[in-house]
């Protein structure tokens, strides 16, 4: 067997061991011994109460200890006061053997229990193991004083079970969830002490079914004597060999997150409120230098929302493009009111100066941080596919999909609506126009998402 110093050599130095025995020969005897095995003598006692002083001053590695000594204590007697305040592993001499000693002995939990006479190898072996178990017991405590401290310093709560279900272990922050400390809790059934209520279904999880999935990760409620408090459910299985021999819960309190969503959800809401109110406002201020068009933009916007829904485009998409159509002409404001309201048809120069309006419309918009490229949109809705259109010449995949779906938008209102110049021409030559312009200066699926709407979904203006 490899010896104690042997495992030590980057510490240099052999165990220290103290020998309490009331007979000096023997004392003597057993210190030449240790000495011969390669071992350091501690020190040495008489009685118990000179072993309990020495053992606080000399911090020996290990103590050998008769039973039978001098004075009202004896060995038995030492070991529970040494073993109170200090942790030595002590191993017991003596030539007594009989079961109320070994009982007694018993209740101190010794490393070992020699005999005597004993042989040097005897003595040898039972140190070594001695030795060996006491390290091995040290650092297994340490981990456990490590995994404790940690175990207690999550704030998520953790529960351990056995394979039952039976709860076996619970951190700090478990108890303070809990309302309650581990030992009202420690052996109860899991499911029996602890509710968890699905917060869609408001039904009892049982998270140790066979079905539950693992690892189990969602939002609940954890029902308490007092008010539901909302966790996150996390729940993994222990393994051994194959085996599962427990389970891990994690629960996490996150009412303040929920708070926290709910003043986000309202702010946000508030924002929507106020970005919808701007938007409306912009329209407002656009066809009050046009009352004779009032009302188109947000016609064109409900049209183009209805044929990008008709196409298939996302709600993110279909929520841009309403307002991008309400919006399509806000830059008539800086058109003058006498070509917007003039009941003739419009000059050349007139008409030119009236195209302007893209232009104008996106230089208003594009300093507007949108999460949408509604100024581009803006800027594009007069663009045609064969590049007739303006104020760029875009043509085909150069022009917003957005931008092609008001388009189609934009001719069917203005067509179906009264104007300062003429009188409303109605759906139908609406619809031959831009049947006419199917694809050539109108995307076909726009065109057909349209007229589908219109002939099939029974799609109207009038309110």
């Amino acid at each position: 067997m490899i010896s104690y110093a042997e495992n030590n050599k980057e510490n240099k130095r052999p165990a220290r061991i103290m020998v309490v025995e009331d007979e000096a020969i023997v004392s003597l005897d057993i210190q030449g011994r240790l000495k011969a095995l390669g071992y350091d003598i501690a020190g040495t006692a008489s009685s118990g109460e000179q072993a309990v002083l020495a053992t606080m001053e000399m911090r020996p590695d290990l103590i050998l200890m008769d039973i039978m000594l001098e004075g009202e204590m004896d060995g038995i007697d030492t070991a529970s006061v040494i073993n109170k305040t200090q942790d030595i592993p002590i191993i017991y001499l003596t030539a007594y053997a009989d079961n109320d000693t070994l009982s007694r002995a018993k209740i101190t939990e010794p490393f070992g229990y020699i005999i005597k006479p004993f042989e040097d190898r005897e003595l040898n072996l039972t140190i070594e193991m001695a030795l060996y178990k006491h390290r091995a017991e040290s650092t297994l405590n340490e981990n456990r004083r490590w995994l404790k401290t940690t175990f207690d310093s999550i704030d998520d709560a953790v529960i351990t079970t056995d394979s039952h279900g039976r709860i076996k272990s619970m951190n700090r922050s478990a108890c303070s969830l809990m309302g309650n400390d581990l030992n009202c809790f420690s052996g109860h059934e899991f499911q029996e002490t602890v509710n968890i209520i699905n917060s869609e279904t408001d039904e009892s999880i049982n998270l140790f079914s066979e079905t539950m999935e693992e690892p189990c990760v969602g939002d609940a409620f954890l029902s308490g004597p007092q008010d539901a408090i909302p966790v996150s459910v996390n729940i993994s299985s222990i393994e051994e060999k194959g085996h599962v021999i427990g389970k891990v819960v994690v629960l996490r309190d996150i009412s303040e997150l929920k708070k926290s969503e709910a003043a986000l959800k309202e702010s946000l809401k508030q924002m929507n409120r106020i970005f919808d109110e701007t938007v409306v406002s912009l329209t407002a201020m656009s066809e009050k230098r046009d009352p004779y068009t009032s009302g188109h933009q947000q016609r064109v916007a409900e049209l183009a929302c209805q044929i990008a829904w008709k196409m298939g485009l996302s709600g993110e998409a279909i929520h841009s493009i309403r307002i991008a159509g309400i919006l399509h002409d806000v830059g008539k404001i800086s058109i003058p009111a006498e070509i917007l309201s003039k009941p003739t048809r419009l000059t050349d120069l007139e008409m030119n100066l009236m195209k302007t309006h893209s232009e104008a419309g996106y230089e208003i918009l594009k300093g507007i941080s949108f999460p949408w490229p509604v100024a581009k949109i803006v800027l594009q809705h007069h663009e045609r596919l064969d590049g007739t259109g303006y104020p760029n010449g875009l043509s085909g995949r150069e022009i917003l999909k957005e931008a092609r779906i008001i388009a189609v938008a934009d001719v069917v209102e203005a067509m179906s609506s009264h104007r300062p110049y003429r009188a409303a021409l109605g759906l139908p030559k609406a619809m031959a126009e831009i049947a006419r312009g199917r694809g050539i200066s109108y995307d076909p699926k726009v065109v057909d998402a349209c007229t589908e709407l219109i002939e099939e979904n029974n799609f109207s203006f009038e309110k």
